[in-house]
C-alpha cells in the first residue's frame, strides 16, 4: 500500500536506486562495472555520439567519462573517432567485442525487470511502462520550453 509520504519522486528514486543495486549485484563476477555497463547501453542507443554529449546523458562530468571511456577503449569495447566537424571533439562507437557484453546486460536487465514487475498482471505492467514513458515525454518537452 502507498503511504501519503510516498510521493512520486520518492517512489521513483527508491525504485531506481534499488534496481541499480540489484543490477550491480548481478554484475558481480563480470569484467564490467555498473558505470561501464550504463555507458555501453547508451552508446548502443546513440552510436557516434560526441563524448561531451554522452557525459551529459550519463549525468557525469566530462573528465569522469573520459576515464571511463579510456577503460572501455583499453578493453577493446569502444573506439573514439575524431569529429570531422569539430577537431576538439570525439565521437564514440562500440566495437564488435561489445556485443556479448550488451547481450549479458540485456539478460540481467530483463531478469531485474521481471523481479520488479512480479505480481503485476500484463495490463498493470503495460500501464506502468506507458505511464512512465508519458512522464518522460512530459519532462523532456517541458525542458525544451
Amino acid at each position: 500500500m502507498v503511504s501519503e509520504q510516498d510521493t512520486l519522486g520518492f517512489l521513483l528514486a527508491d525504485v531506481s536506486r534499488m534496481m541499480r543495486q540489484a543490477f550491480q549485484k548481478r554484475l558481480d563476477g563480470s569484467s564490467l562495472t555498473l558505470a561501464q555497463a550504463r555507458a555501453l547501453v547508451y552508446l548502443a542507443r546513440h552510436q557516434g555520439v560526441r563524448q561531451i554529449d554522452l557525459a551529459e546523458m550519463l549525468e557525469v562530468q566530462p573528465i569522469t567519462l573520459a576515464r571511463l571511456v579510456d577503460q572501455l577503449t583499453e578493453a577493446g569495447l569502444v573506439e573514439r573517432h575524431a569529429d570531422a566537424a569539430d577537431r576538439r571533439a570525439y565521437r564514440m562507437f562500440l566495437t564488435a567485442a561489445a556485443t556479448p557484453h550488451l547481450a549479458a546486460i540485456r539478460e540481467v536487465g530483463a531478469a531485474i525487470q521481471a523481479d520488479v514487475m512480479r505480481g503485476l498482471d500484463k495490463q498493470e505492467a503495460a500501464a506502468v511502462l506507458i505511464a512512465l514513458a508519458k512522464m518522460r515525454r512530459n519532462l523532456a518537452s517541458s525542458r525544451n520550453r
